[in-house]
């Protein structure tokens, strides 16, 4: 069963999605429908992490298969208020720099798995949500991420 439930959040509506007792992803608008225990979590951890109060999602998620679960997976341990670089991922898991940055432009998850934590070498690559980079620069303030190219 698929299952939805929505936030406002700094950063306008937000709907996280569940089948099969994980998060599969989360859509930057407000499209609730249903919900359940592992949503109920995920919003009181979505509020939290905007209050300040929480810097690590303890969830389910579906992180794929591939190299795209490799990039979601290597994302989803950056600390909060860290960064690393698309090269830095693909030195650790064995990929191209390039792949790296398709896959996380591809994440399905973001804030969740922090694809905004993710730079470029020397600019801060792209970002998937409304406002785009603009909305990756806030996330990383949110979080006080230190050496930022901005």
């Amino acid at each position: 069963m698929i299952c939805a439930a929505s936030i406002t959040s700094p950063f306008g509506p937000l709907t996280v999605w569940e089948a099969d007792g994980v998060i599969t992803r989360l859509t930057w608008r407000d499209e609730a429908g249903g919900g359940s225990p592992l949503l109920t979590e995920a919003i009181r951890q979505l509020t939290a992490y905007f209050d300040h109060r929480l810097t690590t999602f303890d969830l389910s998620f579906d992180y794929g298969t591939g190299l795209s679960a490799q990039v979601r997976r290597a994302m989803a341990v950056i600390p909060f208020g860290e960064t690393r670089t698309y090269g830095d991922i693909a030195k650790a898991i064995g990929a191209p720099a390039q792949a790296v940055g398709q896959a996380c432009g591809a994440n399905p998850i973001p804030i969740l798995i922090p694809c905004h934590r993710v730079l470029g070498r020397t600019a801060l690559g792209g970002f998937s949500a409304p406002g785009g980079v603009e909305t990756k620069v806030a996330l990383l303030r949110h979080e006080g991420a230190a050496g930022l190219l901005i």
